[in-house]
């Protein structure tokens, strides 16, 4: 069964979580780290993407974004391109970071 299409529309907020494949640790040092948040920085201005918080566990991640105009799914891709390409030449690797598509959850947040 194929998963229902994203929802994405200029200033919506999101709960964004993606998690390492099997479990497996996605973070390994404090140097992943960093190169994570490199990462969302770059795409916080590439993508005109805002970033109210985020949570680094050791196989996952969360994130509250705002997207004013409506590209997380190209943004959120382009994270997650992003950081396993560098954990996979760091640690001589091939092979997927990330278990599957993030999921994202659309917030109602009335100001």
């Amino acid at each position: 069964m194929a998963r229902s299409l994203r929802i994405e529309y200029p200033g919506a907020f999101y709960h964004v979580i993606n998690r390492g494949n099997a479990g497996d640790a996605i973070f390994e040092s404090g140097r992943d780290h960093e190169r994570f948040l490199e990462c969302l920085e770059t795409a916080g201005e590439r993508f005109d993407l805002c970033i109210h918080t985020y949570c680094l566990m050791t196989n996952h991640y969360h994130l509250l974004v705002e997207t004013p105009r409506a590209n997380l799914s190209q943004t959120v891709k382009w994270i997650n391109v992003s950081y396993a390409t560098y954990f996979n030449r760091k640690r001589r690797r091939q092979g997927h970071v990330f278990q599957k598509s993030y999921w994202g959850r659309i917030l109602n947040i009335n100001y």
